[in-house]
């Protein structure tokens, strides 16, 4: 989290319960992308609690570059794709469509673009006020274009997906990113990636309220994917 150390290891040690309670609501492999993704956000939570303690206690400082690049590891190189494919698996292979696809495809040549980005230009971390920056020397003239793509690979899947409460889902992530776009415009990786961990608890709300007639649903459309079992 963004505000400090103990808030930090406290959302993601929240997080953890909540993820594997999630996961524990799983009727089928392909949901558990999906249903994990509380317990991924808990460990990028706590790694930033790391971070915390490595700016403010000289004692923890071996501990800065690990804990800053497993942060934006997350933030930047997982996330982007993670998200649509966890979607797309959920939904079942007859319920998936081309836009899924693309979305998929977009996801990946952002992570794999911010993976480069990441292991070729100079990051840095900084706690300035109440919250950590992050200082990131990428090419310019792809900022724009990679961050358009970041949100349309995240956010665009929730929204044309068939799954009870999954629009919601999107409507809440870009909420929290219009919020934080304009009130914490110097901090938008960390604070971003806290209001998303705490709207990652509508992930255990869909799966918690996965009704017996969207299972049977689910059960049918993925029967004969038997590379997910």
């Amino acid at each position: 989290m963004c505000f400090s150390a103990t808030a930090s290891f406290g959302a993601g040690i929240v997080l953890a319960v909540i993820g594997v309670v999630s996961l524990k609501k799983v009727i089928h492999p392909a949901q558990k992308p999906f249903a994990a993704i509380p317990l991924l956000f808990s460990v990028q939570q706590v790694s930033e609690g790391f971070l915390w303690l490595a700016l403010t206690y000289p004692e923890y400082a071996f501990l800065q570059d690990f804990a800053t690049y497993m942060f934006l590891a997350f933030a930047q190189v997982i996330w982007p794709f993670y998200v649509p494919v966890a979607i797309f698996l959920f939904q079942g292979k007859f319920q998936r469509n081309n836009i899924s696809k693309i979305l998929v495809c977009i996801g990946a040549i952002v992570s794999l673009y911010l993976a480069y980005c990441l292991m070729s230009y100079p990051v840095q971390a900084r706690i300035n006020g109440d919250h950590i920056t992050y200082g990131l020397d990428y090419p310019a003239s792809m900022v724009t274009y990679a961050g358009a793509l970041y949100l349309l690979a995240t956010i665009l899947p929730a929204f044309i997906s068939p799954v009870k409460y999954m629009k919601i889902l999107g409507t809440a992530i870009l909420i929290s990113y219009i919020i934080t776009r304009f009130f914490y415009t110097g901090y938008i990786v960390s604070v971003w990636c806290f209001f998303a961990s705490l709207i990652s608890l509508i992930v255990f709300v869909i799966m918690a309220t996965f009704k017996n007639s969207d299972r049977e649903l689910l059960q049918y459309t993925l029967k004969n994917e038997t590379w997910l079992r």
